[in-house]
């Protein structure tokens, strides 16, 4: 057996003299304890040297991706290509597939062979001759840092970290920067207040105070070179009629200081600014024609990194920024943000309202092919960004000019879109309910009507009822002419009764007519049989009423 093992120097083949003592995997170590010991098990067979560093560089990193580089594959063809029966003892199971596709060799990767790797690790030195110690260690350091250099890609033109540290510097610088320049506006302004009106910008005023100093030098100073002629001369009437109160030297002293170190700030924010540009040009070309070396150097650092900003998703880098008012929104259940930091880009900020969240979309759709270009691309150049960027001018001008076309039909026509209206869910408050006044709704005279109908329909029929039992009322009058006449007779006698008697007898008839005209209804609807002996009935009644 054959075993191949890599180094710093080169690739050493030792031959395995004793295979039975790779069976047993627990007690390998103990013959790799000592020098001689190791020499009984293992005998180096090759050593292939490597010539510079490069060719190190380059066996390495074919070993780390599992290819067959081709120094190694040189040694194999040479040593073990003569040996063929033989079997290949290798570290890496992915590396003895290519080597078996390649060249044909059985390769073996197994616990015992991992062992055996680690006592050869162990006795390198007694191993392999002709290696002195220093020279091994040596080579070992240079070939790390040339494999984490490749590995990292690292280039110092590449560093994005400056880009992190000088965009936090000159945000800090623009925060002192305000604050100097406040706090030097209310301090002059006990001296000189119309001052602060007439000369607006911040530096040229601090300018204009180191010039001056105390208000009483303004007609004999000349500031020409600091602000235009017209704001001077106001400048100087100004002091002629000015209210402010008198100071001392020290104080006028202490203001010029701080104007001092304003200009001095705005100077080297103006030098760090340049810096920053040139940085992101080299860095990420692609990413700051898209958005601008200030809001790409923002995204650069909230990200943490280029590589870091590339691994986000296009939607991400459309909110990025916004964190707190996604998070808000989610948890109120609201309309998520439409833009982060990308908001500051020229292109959002020349659109109009309506259009800014599909400009940030497309735009962070873009800065995010943009940034991974820029991030693991090779080239450097920055035609991509220009490109991208054009497009997007170019659907931006559609937007605004409402010229979004139809995708089917005839090209020429314009696409119809209904016009937005926002509907708000905010209830308007209803004064009718402050009225103390009783008001009939519409519900309630609908029902009254209703109701009107339905009572005039059975007054209809009722009518229609009586004129059908009227005919019936004049044929019982025909039939019974002898009632009038013992009416008339019961009319005379009462006459002659008692008052007492009279009264009871009038009850008595006033319950018969209230009765008859029931009785007569019911006749109507009687056969004429029934109504005979109803009638006789009644006479019997009457009569025995009457006596």
């Amino acid at each position: 057996m054959l075993v191949l093992f890599e180094t710093a120097a080169g690739f050493a083949i030792f031959k395995v003299l004793d295979e039975q003592k790779l069976q047993q995997v627990d007690s390998l170590w103990k013959e790799f304890e000592t020098p001689e010991k190791a020499n009984k098990v293992v005998k180096l067979k090759h050593f292939e040297k490597f010539q510079d560093t490069t060719e190190a560089l380059a066996a390495a990193t074919a070993m780390v991706e599992g290819k067959l580089g081709k120094s190694l594959k040189k040694v194999l063809k040479k040593v073990v290509a003569k040996e063929a029966h033989e079997q290949l003892a290798i570290t890496d199971a992915k590396l003895g597939g290519v080597i078996k596709e390649k060249l044909n060799l059985s390769c073996v990767h197994s616990p015992a062979v991992a062992e055996l790797m680690r006592g050869i690790r162990n006795q390198m030195e007694g191993l392999i001759t002709g290696l002195p110690a220093r020279e091994i260690s040596a080579m070992s350091l240079g070939l790390a840092h040339s494999l984490s250099r490749y590995k990292l890609k690292f280039s110092p033109d590449k560093v994005d970290t400056m880009i992190v540290q000088a965009i936090s510097l000159l945000d800090d610088l623009d925060k002192e920067l305000n604050n100097y320049i406040m706090r030097c506006r209310e301090w002059y302004g006990w001296h000189f207040p119309e001052i602060g009106k007439i000369v607006t910008d911040n530096l040229a005023y601090c300018k204009t105070v180191r010039t001056i100093g105390d208000r009483t030098n303004v007609a004999t100073t000349d500031l020409s070179e600091v602000i235009p002629e017209e704001i001077e001369a106001e400048v100087k009437l100004a002091a002629e009629i000015s209210m402010g109160t008198e100071v001392s030297e020290e104080d006028i002293a202490n203001i010029m200081h701080l104007c001092d170190q304003v200009i001095e700030i705005s100077e080297y924010r103006t030098q760090l600014y340049d810096y920053l540009k040139n940085r992101m040009m080299a860095i990420a070309p692609n990413l700051t024609v898209m958005v601008g070396e200030l809001v790409g150097a923002r995204l650069i650092s909230h990200a943490g990194s280029l590589l870091n900003l590339a691994k986000h998703p296009a939607s991400t880098v459309q909110i990025l920024g916004a964190e707190k008012a996604l998070f808000r929104a989610l948890k109120t259940r609201r309309d998520t943000p439409k833009y982060g930091l990308i908001y500051h880009a020229s292109l959002v900020g020349q659109t109009t309202a309506k259009n800014k969240g599909k400009i940030s979309r497309m735009l962070a759709a873009k800065t995010s092919l943009a940034i991974r270009y820029d991030a693991l691309g090779e080239d450097t150049n920055s035609e991509m960004g220009i490109e991208n960027r054009a497009k997007l001018e170019v659907r931006l001008r559609y937007l605004e000019e409402k010229g979004i076309r139809r995708i089917s039909g005839s090209g020429k026509a314009l696409a119809r879109a209904d016009k937005y209206q926002h509907k708000s869910d905010v209830k308007v408050y209803d004064p009718s309910g402050d009225s103390t006044l009783p008001t009939t709704s519409k519900k309630r005279k609908i029902e009254e009507v209703e109701e009107g109908d339905e009572e005039e329909k059975p007054i209809e029929a009722k009518a229609k009822k009586v004129k059908r039992e009227a005919p019936a009322e004049g044929e019982a009058e025909t039939e019974t002419p002898k009632k009038k006449k013992k009416k008339e007779k019961k009319a005379e006698e009462t006459a002659a009764a008692s008052p007492a008697e009279m009264t009871k007898k009038e009850k008595k008839k006033k319950r018969a007519a209230e009765e008859e005209p029931k009785e007569e209804l019911e006749e109507a609807a009687v056969s004429p049989v029934e109504e005979t002996t109803e009638k006789k009935k009644k006479k019997k009644k009457v009569k025995e009423e009457d006596e």
